[in-house]
């Protein structure tokens, strides 16, 4: 029987054939059809299977043809490797990046990352470090605030912030103020800006789009520029923004002759510096660029080398550039540490006059908002002990810098890890005898808050309360002129010189024990401490409170010991010397407070290292607690042996020059 019939016949059998169709010519074409493609199908699928293959998988690219790009000359780099780079170069081209000042357990991404289409497995690496970022203001400010960048010279800060204008250009036309202190000590500076400007604004592109027909107009100038000066009152010079830079340089000209006036005729000079106010007076003065079409972004930069005389102006000064989205950048001085005066090196500038160095005091701290470190002496120093670099700038100006999202360029030409001395210290310049890494001091950052602010976070915590009360005391000594040697003529002198030099102590023991007092009403808050800065503060004036204390009442006590009588052990020796001891010896409670003094001090060492608290626990115990007498010869009776006038005094050396007049240091 044929293939057809024997499938008709099955068809026909079925139960429901009256249900199916009639099978036709037509139909058996289709199921040949189906089943040849069907098994075509099969053996294709089962090749992949038979035919050998490499389970390995590799990816090849061919990198396009690129055509080398040499870049200008002007940018090519030296062969030779200089000695000092960055911040510590010569020429003074800082290493002024924008840092982060705030910790953050969270990176964010600021730029948008393109999805890709390959997927694969990356490895999780931990870091340990904390992740840091900037505080966010707005999303129009072009650069986000940073407490401060240190540099040696004025150039490297004008350097960064001629990049920061660059970038301003790129977003939209720009309007730069340029505003300078008056002040003569500012003079140098000041003349360094003048001979850059011409390069920063060729680099700026500003004399090219001068010339160009595109720009004719004074609304469509890529880059506007106006300059004032500042004192008691602000000067604009440039009321009008230009982008003449023959105007421009003319104004610093009319500064640089004002300022020399001051210093010929010191009647002019009014000793006061209200940047705040100028501040807040140029912003309100240009807030039309920003205001009307075509909108501008507006930029400040600062040059002063104080702190400012209005610093209660410095909320107004927020508030407005806040509003107007205006940032300041500040080109100023770094900020002794815990200190408002530091001291300038002056040399007059003249040389017919006496060109020996005077320090004077000048307003350039703190580098906070109150006082937060313990106004305390060191043993045998006066107020003349050497200044600290605090690591940012003076508190207001570093705020405003910060809270519109500018930067605070610490100018300072001596800036070095080792320790300076004033014979060390550039003219005109501050005397800070130690500077402190910057990427260390970062975590100790003040609080950069309002003072409503700041008298909350006080009064949440007791320690630092206590720490700022007793920081607004009078300056605390250590027995200034203390007396050490006690010659023995006879039992009478010996016990009037004893007395004399107990009254020293007696005076300072109220003092210091109300500053030890002051300071322990906040220990049981002292773990609540989580800032590195509050700890190592409070941390380092109890310690040094505790020291001072059981130096002060071991001294009185040891002197009232001797007054008991004592005995000389060699009968040649005529003379009682007191030195400090390892060992308070004075009583139970001063050697449990010494050991109170050991254990804060050694904390700040060890947990605040590379740091001005740290530097100054270390100083504090380089000197022992404790006291102790020893004896010596000194040949005592001599005081009672008539003078010996027989030598005459040597005769005056001839042909000495004459020395040359010393006139008035001006007002700086």
């Amino acid at each position: 029987m044929k293939l057809e019939q024997r499938i008709r016949q099955w068809w026909f059998s079925s139960p429901s054939s009256e249900e199916l169709p009639l099978l036709d010519g037509e139909s058996y074409a289709w199921l040949a059809s189906f089943f040849v493609h069907f098994l075509a199908l099969l053996l294709l699928g089962t090749m992949v299977f038979l035919l050998p293959s490499d389970p390995s998988y590799r990816l090849t690219s061919v990198p396009p043809d690129l055509e080398e790009e040499f870049l200008p000359e002007e940018f090519q780099f030296a062969e030779e490797v200089p000695p000092e780079i960055g911040a510590f170069s010569k020429a003074g081209r800082a290493n002024a990046e924008a840092a982060a000042p705030e910790i953050s357990d969270v990176s964010e991404i600021i730029v948008p990352v393109e999805a890709v289409s390959m997927l694969s497995e990356i490895k999780a690496v931990e870091v340990e470090e904390p992740l840091l970022t900037a505080p966010d203001l707005s999303d129009r400010i072009l650069v986000k605030g940073t407490g401060s960048v240190g540099t040696t010279g004025a150039a490297g800060a004008i350097d960064r912030i001629t990049n920061e204008i660059m970038l301003s250009l790129e977003q939209r036309r720009t309007l730069v103020v340029w505003l300078f202190d008056e002040s003569g000590s500012l003079q140098s500076q000041r003349e360094t800006i003048t001979q850059r400007f011409e390069r920063v604004y060729e680099e700026l592109g500003v004399l090219e789009a001068a010339g160009n027909p595109a720009f004719r107009r004074h609304e469509d100038k890529p880059l506007l520029t106006s300059v004032a000066s500042f004192e008691a009152t602000t000067t604009i010079h440039i009321p009008r923004p230009t982008d003449d830079l023959a105007e421009i340089q003319k104004a610093m000209r009319a500064i640089a002759q004002k300022t020399a006036r001051v210093m010929q005729d010191q009647s002019l000079a009014t000793g006061e510096e209200n940047v705040f106010a100028a501040v807040t007076e140029l912003a309100l003065k240009f807030r039309s660029y920003r205001l009307k079409a075509p909108r501008r972004n507006v930029m400040l930069v600062v040059f002063t080398d104080e702190a400012g005389n209005d610093y209660q102006q410095i909320d107004a000064a927020v508030k407005t550039c806040r509003k107007y989205e205006m940032p300041v950048y500040v080109v100023g001085v770094p900020a002794p540490f815990g200190r408002r005066e530091a001291l300038v090196k002056y040399v007059d500038p003249d040389p017919l006059f006496d060109q020996s160095p005077r320090f004077v005091a000048v307003d350039q701290g703190p580098e906070s908002l109150m006082a937060e470190r313990v106004r305390l002496r060191f043993l045998g120093q006066n107020d003349q002990d050497d200044r600290l670099d605090s690591g940012f700038g003076p508190f207001a100006l570093t705020r405003l810098t910060i809270e519109t999202g500018g930067i605070y360029f610490a100018i300072h030409p001596n800036r070095s890890e080792r320790f300076i001395g004033r014979d060390q210290t550039d003219a005109m310049a501050t005397h800070l005898a130690k500077f402190f890494d910057p990427t260390v001091m970062r975590a100790y950052q003040p609080d950069y808050v309002t003072v409503g602010e700041y008298r909350k976070r006080l009064s949440r915590n007791k320690a630092r309360a206590s720490l700022v009360q007793a920081a607004t005391l009078s300056w605390t000594g250590q027995m200034e002129n203390i007396r050490l040697r006690f010659p023995k003529i006879d039992e009478a002198r010996l016990a009037q010189d004893l007395s004399r030099a107990q009254r020293v102590a007696a005076k300072l023991e109220p003092k210091v024990a109300q500053l030890v007092s002051i300071l322990r009403q906040g220990e049981k808050d002292r773990g609540k401490l989580i800032e590195p800065r509050w700890q190592a503060g409070f941390d380092l004036a109890l310690g040094r409170a505790f020291a001072t204390k059981v130096r002060t009442e071991g001294y009185n006590s040891m002197l009232a010991l001797a007054k008991q009588g004592m005995k000389f052990q060699n009968a040649k020796n005529d003379t009682w010397v007191l030195i400090p001891s390892d060992k308070v010896t004075t009583g139970s409670l001063l050697s449990k407070e010494g050991d109170l003094a050991q254990l804060y001090l050694e904390r700040v060492v060890v947990e605040h290292p590379d740091t001005p608290w740290a530097l100054l626990a270390q100083r504090e115990l380089a000197t022992p607690f404790g006291w102790e007498w020893i004896e010596r010869f000194t040949d005592a009776n001599r005081q009672l042996r008539p003078p010996n006038n027989a030598n005459p005094p040597p005769p005056r050396p001839e042909n000495i020059p004459p020395r040359k007049p010393k006139r008035p240091v001006p007002k700086l």
